[in-house]
Order: structure tokens, then C-alpha cells, then sequence
């Protein structure tokens, strides 16, 4: 089988403790669609308590059974129906990534006074003050949940910076303590250093932090069994940090977990390759260049050159290590980083990254099964948000599992209209597929010797006659103007 993920939420997904259940009542829908992994949201306490997307994080542990932060339940359901909706879940062959945010804490139960030192927002390695003391909120103590699972208290020796200081113009502060000179080492020198992203950021070179980071981990897959993670904001994060991280997890728990990592830098392909040298290839990451080039394709319509989606993509440089994506929770409308797919190319889009060879595809919640939600824009006015199912999504899904197999043959030789084959392997058919961005095609492509005579018929549905196969194995495929079309043996 074809592997594929799911993002199973958004930004907007509805609270009330209703995504767990409505995981266990989608499980046979997914299954039969071939979702081979759902990647589930932060499922810990975090600081907005039931009303936290959960990049807040607050206690590790707490995955909806103390009563922390205004309630027992996340957003998403209490422990016991999370617990219920993975095992639902692997009962029908179907892995849990769990969402792993290591990179800051939020909602500390009491302050503390300690030293540190203002810095230039736009350049973290400038010094705006001179080393003060402040007070902030950097005492752990979780009273909610006491000693249960762990003892361990985080202090401000646990943390590298805050955005948060008593009395003080909002800023960022950097923690003067023992465990480390200034910011931690990373890839990149965006804002001088981005190691500060929000709250208090976890300083990974403490080594008691390390070891309650690494106990967490074993401790989180002994209570769902995930095959997976997704790495929350790993360009702020040190690599060394990460490759301890996931080698001790597979040690500990004698699994090969998979895990990717959001380093999303749209079109900074050069920093992507950069972090999986420095990290000797321990986790994949999703592909934020090719989505750009998506948004992109589908805001420009004809004028947009299909032949170049793959220019400067992690799909084209390193295959094996791309996660695929159409859209996720923070590119939808209305969030920090919106930049869209346009709804039309959605089902390109789609096509592209489930039915080619490279990549592993990952399909967002809303584009299965629609979402509606409101927010304010950046200009502070409130908007109403409709995202439709993508058209054909569940027939592209099924092609992928039942005919996107075998040698791939590209057909590249037309800026608005690309073409290939998947010959099929010996237990599976193949197919051949056909995109356009302008106007209706029809394009001549090799299926191979085997198919000489074969029929094949539209599996979207477009075109009710079949095309034949000629003895030399070539058929002419056409697809209609904007759309794409998937051609299957009868």
C-alpha cells in the first residue's frame, strides 16, 4: 500500500471535546480512502486550556486528565477519548503521529526573579540594555497534576528567553544562567538568531532538561504507541538537540519512529538540505518550497510555467527525506503565514503529490472534508471562511492505492499542460495522468508494450469514451481545461 497522512484538524477545528470523537466515527472513511497515518494536534495541556489550538504547551503530561488551566479536557477531548480514538484508529491499520512541541512552554504557574538582557527583536545578537534582573513567569510547578508521571519542576534555568518581564515594555529578554552563552546554535542567522520563537524558550543545553525531554518521550509512546512524530518549529531548535532526541525515542522504545520536522522556510532549499546534513538525516521535513510553488501556480492560472513546480524543491533534491503538502494549519486563510492554494488547482495539486513517485503526501483536514470558520484579517476586519471539499479528492486517493505504482515516465514538454505514466508493478496497474492549467489537452504518452490493445477509462469521471492502447504501447490522454485526469485500464 501507498503511504499516506492526514492532518486531522486546523487552525478553526471546532472545541467542545469533538475531534477525538469524530476520529473513531471517520476511521472506516479513512481506511477505505487508503490514509495509511493520522497526524493528530498537540493533544497536552497547553496555556489557553480548552481553548488552545495546543502550541502553547504547558504540561506534557497532562494529555486531558487533570484539571490545569480552567478545565480537565484540551480542545480536542480528554485523555481517555484520546486514548480510545488511537487505538480505534491502529485497529484499522491506520499509525498516530503525534504532534511533539519541545521548542518553548507557556503559562508558568509562578514567577521568579533572575537576570537577563533586553535584544532587538530584528537582531537577537544585539544587546538592548545591559544585563537587569526582571520577573516572569518561569516557574513550572503543575499543581493540577502534582508529581504524577514526573517531579520535575522547570524554573528559569530551563529556559534560554522570555517574552514576558514584569513591569517591562513588551520585548525579548535573554536569560543570563549556567547552562549556556547566549542563544543556542542554529542553522540559520534570520533576525541574527532564531532560537527565540514565543514564551519561554526551552533551553535544550540544560542537561536536566534533556533527560525530563527524553523520560517524556518514552513515557508519551507507552501511553498511545505512536509510529510517528511531527517536530513543531525545528528551524528554532538546535540540531544536536533533535538527533539525541529521536535516537534515545528509537533506543528506548525499539522502534524505527518515523518523524518530520516543520522547517518552514519557503524557497530556502539550501537551509532544508542544510538541516538534514546537520541533523545526518534522522528525520524528514515537509516540503514548504513546493507548496509556495502551488500557491504560486494557482494565483498566476495560464501564465504560471507547470514545468517548473519542482524547481528548487526538497521532492526534487531529496525525495526519501519530503513530506508533501497542499495546505496546513498555518498557511489556511486568515493565519500567520496564509498563502493558500486557490481551490481550483487544489485537485492538480493533489494529483502532483499522490500519484508520482517522490514524496510522502500528507492531505489536510479541510480539503476532505470542508471547513467553515471566522476571524479577523490583518487589517483587524472580520471574515467568514468557506473551504469546500476539494473536488475528486477521495477518487485521487483511491487511484493512488489502487494504480500509482511502478517505473514513472514524465511528459514535461508543455508549460501548461504536464503528462506521465506509472507502468504498474505485478500486483497493481498502472496509469496515466494528465494536468492542465489552461485550456483542454490531449497528450500522446507511453503506457508500454503491455498495454498494446488495452482500454483504459477516465477514473474522475470526465470523458465517457475509453481510449486504446496502440500496439506500440502509446495511447493519447486528453483532460479537460484546468482540471486533471487520471487514466485507468478497464
Amino acid at each position: 500500500m501507498n503511504p499516506t497522512m492526514i492532518q486531522f484538524f486546523h487552525w478553526y477545528s471546532a472545541g467542545d471535546s469533538t475531534l477525538y470523537t469524530e476520529a473513531v466515527q471517520a476511521a472506516d472513511y479513512l481506511a477505505e480512502l487508503g490514509i495509511s497515518a493520522v497526524w493528530f494536534p498537540p493533544a497536552y495541556k497547553a496555556a489557553g486550556g480548552g481553548f488552545s489550538v495546543g502550541y502553547d504547551p504547558y504540561d506534557l503530561f497532562d494529555l486531558g486528565e487533570f484539571d490545569q488551566k480552567g478545565g480537565v479536557a484540551t480542545k480536542y477531548g480528554t485523555r481517555e477519548q484520546y486514548l480510545e480514538a488511537c487505538s480505534v484508529l491502529q485497529s484499522k491499520g491506520i499509525s498516530i503521529i503525534a504532534d511533539i512541541v519541545l521548542n518553548h512552554k507557556a503559562g508558568g504557574d509562578k514567577k521568579e526573579r533572575f537576570h537577563a538582557i533586553r535584544v532587538n527583536p530584528d537582531n537577537r545578537e544585539e544587546q538592548l540594555s545591559e544585563a537587569m534582573e526582571i520577573e516572569s513567569y518561569t516557574k513550572f510547578t503543575f499543581p493540577g497534576r502534582g508529581e504524577t508521571y514526573s517531579d520535575f519542576k522547570w524554573d528559569f534555568q530551563c529556559f534560554s528567553g522570555v517574552d514576558y518581564a514584569e513591569g517591562q515594555e513588551p520585548g525579548i529578554y535573554q536569560i543570563i544562567h549556567d547552562h549556556g552563552d547566549g542563544w543556542e546554535d542554529i542553522i540559520s542567522d534570520e533576525l541574527g538568531n532564531y532560537d527565540f520563537l514565543m514564551h519561554n524558550d526551552i533551553e535544550h543545553r540544560n542537561p536536566f532538561v534533556r533527560a525530563e525531554l527524553n523520560h517524556w518521550g518514552k513515557w508519551y509512546h507507552d501511553q498511545i504507541g505512536f509510529s510517528g512524530v511531527r517536530l513543531d518549529a525545528v528551524k528554532h531548535q538546535s540540531p544536536d538537540f533533535y538527533k539525541e532526541w529521536l535516537y534515545t525515542l528509537r533506543a528506548n522504545t525499539g522502534q524505527n519512529i518515523f518523524a518530520v520536522g516543520e522547517y518552514w522556510a519557503p524557497g530556502a532549499l539550501e537551509l532544508k538540505q542544510k538541516y538534514i546534513e546537520a541533523t545526518d538525516g534522522c528525520m524528514s521535513l515537509f516540503d514548504s518550497s513546493l507548496h509556495h510553488n502551488f500557491h504560486v501556480a494557482s494565483l498566476q492560472g495560464a501564465d504560471y510555467d507547470l514545468r517548473t513546480l519542482f524547481d528548487d524543491t526538497l521532492t526534487l533534491a531529496n525525495p526519501l527525506l519530503s513530506v508533501t503538502v497542499v495546505d496546513n494549519h498555518d498557511t489556511q486563510p486568515l493565519q500567520e503565514l496564509e498563502a493558500p492554494v486557490e481551490h481550483w488547482f487544489k485537485p492538480l495539486a493533489y494529483a502532483l503529490i499522490l500519484l508520482r513517485t517522490d514524496g510522502y503526501p500528507c492531505i489536510f483536514y479541510p480539503d476532505l472534508f470542508g471547513a467553515h470558520y471566522t476571524d479577523v484579517d490583518k487589517e483587524g476586519n472580520e471574515q467568514e471562511i468557506f473551504l469546500n471539499k476539494v473536488e475528486k479528492i477521495e477518487e485521487l486517493l483511491k487511484a493512488r492505492q489502487l494504480y500509482a505504482y511502478g517505473v514513472q515516465r514524465d511528459y514535461f514538454e508543455d508549460a501548461n499542460c504536464l503528462g506521465w505514466v506509472r507502468e504498474g508493478d505485478g500486483e497493481h496497474p498502472g496509469c496515466a495522468v494528465v494536468l492542465s492549467n489552461k485550456e483542454a489537452y490531449e497528450k500522446p504518452m507511453e503506457m508500454g508494450a503491455q498495454y498494446a490493445g488495452k482500454h483504459f477509462y477516465d477514473f474522475l469521471g470526465w470523458f465517457p469514451q475509453q481510449i486504446t492502447v496502440d500496439e506500440n504501447g502509446w495511447g493519447t490522454f486528453p483532460v479537460p481545461a484546468g482540471n486533471v485526469s487520471v487514466w485507468v485500464p478497464v
